[in-house]
């Protein structure tokens, strides 16, 4: 597929989202809002894996190969830091069991021993049990023709979400993959079906839905509104659907700095959380006035997940004889 700079430019945006979040959340600010990076990514992966499948036509098996060499080695690395960190005492709240352990590196849901949530060694990889098993479903839907592929997927995941508001259940796999988030998997799919029959919109309505995604986005984090993924996942969806009405208007035009981060976004959301907590634990040790710390451990996350990129995960990528999708 050929570079779209404005789906880079949202990765990008969807990192640092969530990197402002982690910092707020650590220094004591109020940065809720950039949660709703997660949500474009998912858009954004369905986007992606619909139209590189489509163009590409992979194997099940080939398609799963692709995405375990893209997502598993660098989350593996930055997994296995944060259990040495716990073992030797830097995250003295992190608890460590065999079993929630094994379960973070197989991408399977367990509550984590240290606070009882369904999450991960690595906290922000509860996101990726979600991706890996989109990938699953989607390679299992690669055996089917094309045109019952998108339906397929859409009316299991719709189904699995109508099991999930209508049936309460604390089995963990039930608790996680009927959550309404799944549908935004289902939504990037759909852009990208519109993309490739060029059926997307114009560049002004193009625009009115950046502007309504963003807008929306901003309006409930200034008034203080409640969201979730009903009110994110839609504003997730026209942000993304707008974007690519404008690629498709004549394109995005490349910016050599957003266009890398784009290109860095998954390293930094692997890797922001351990700079943050460096620097926030130092400057506050220091005594930096606050708004000082807060830009520099969203630096520091966005910085540490650069050279992540550079040092990790693009040469595990080369370790490959084909290119990681």
């Amino acid at each position: 597929m050929n570079t779209l700079y404005g789906i880079q430019y949202l990765r990008a945006a969807a990192a640092i989202a969530v990197v402002l979040f982690h910092a707020a959340e650590k220094l004591g600010y109020s940065f809720a809002i950039g949660a709703v990076g997660v949500d474009v990514f998912f858009v954004v992966s369905g986007f992606i894996m619909w139209v590189v499948a489509e163009r590409r036509s992979p194997t099940p098996l080939s398609f799963l190969r692709g995405r375990i060499r893209r997502i598993v080695p660098v989350y593996w690395m930055a997994t296995a830091v944060m259990i040495a960190g716990g073992v030797v005492g830097l995250f003295p709240n992190l608890r460590l069991s065999i079993g929630h352990v094994l379960a973070s590196f197989l991408f399977i849901p367990a509550r984590s021993p240290s606070n009882g949530e369904i999450w991960p060694v690595l906290v922000q990889g509860w996101t990726l049990n979600y991706e890996m098993f989109f990938y699953v479903v989607f390679a299992a839907a690669l055996f089917l023709p094309r045109r019952w592929r998108f339906l397929t997927i859409g009316m299991l995941f719709a189904a699995l979400v109508v099991v999930g508001q209508m049936f309460a259940s604390d089995n963990l796999f039930h608790v996680t993959y009927t959550r309404p988030i799944i549908l935004e998997f289902v939504a990037g799919m759909a852009i990208g079906m519109l993309w490739l029959q060029r059926r997307v919109p114009g560049r002004l309505t193009g625009a009115l839905l950046v502007a309504a995604g963003l807008g929306g986005f901003a309006v409930i984090h200034l008034l203080g509104l409640p969201f979730d993924t009903w009110t994110c996942g839609p504003l997730a969806t026209a942000l993304v659907l707008g974007t690519v009405s404008l690629e498709a208007s004549g394109g995005v035009a490349r910016a050599a700095l957003p266009a890398f981060l784009g290109d860095a976004s998954y390293s930094i959301y692997l890797w922001h959380t351990f700079a943050i907590s460096v620097v926030a634990k130092l400057g506050m040790a220091a005594g930096i006035a606050m708004p000082a710390l807060m830009v520099s451990a969203v630096a520091a996350g966005i910085l540490a997940g650069a050279i992540g990129y550079r040092v990790l995960e693009r040469p595990t990528i080369r370790l490959w004889r084909q290119p990681a999708w």
